[in-house]
């Protein structure tokens, strides 16, 4: 397994973990800009647990579970995360809220981005 995939998917997943694990929780040092941030967006903030936490909490482990040996459940699961932060993006975009939980995003979908792009389930083997 390459050595760029392994380390860009143990970071996506150790920040989509902490990530997650922060919102079904509902952290208090989060929580103080999340909140608002929520408002902002018009997300309820029920939404915390289902879908926001748990689907990033699942991303992280499907990472994990393909560095483990099972490559196409880290892929749908690098897959989902790509998904899931275009729409936390386009969420912010589309009222305009340019505030450190956008950018934040942005850091969220590069990091998803580059592990699927990393992915060695996707590479075609030209050695034949």
């Amino acid at each position: 397994m390459p050595t760029a995939y392994v380390v860009t998917a143990l970071v996506t997943i150790a920040f989509n973990t902490f990530s997650g694990l922060a919102a079904m929780t509902r952290y208090a040092p989060i929580m103080r800009s999340l909140g608002p941030a929520l408002d902002r967006v018009g997300v309820p903030e029920s939404w915390l647990v289902w879908p926001i936490g748990a689907l990033k909490a699942l991303g992280a482990l499907g990472l994990a579970l393909g560095l483990l040996g099972v490559p196409l459940i880290g892929t749908a699961a690098a897959t989902g995360l790509v998904l899931y932060f275009v729409c936390a993006v386009y969420t912010h975009l589309r009222v305009s809220d340019f505030v450190p939980q956008f950018y934040l995003a942005i850091v969220f979908l590069g990091l998803a981005v580059a592990t699927l792009a990393l992915d060695p389930a996707l590479v075609l083997d030209t050695t034949r």
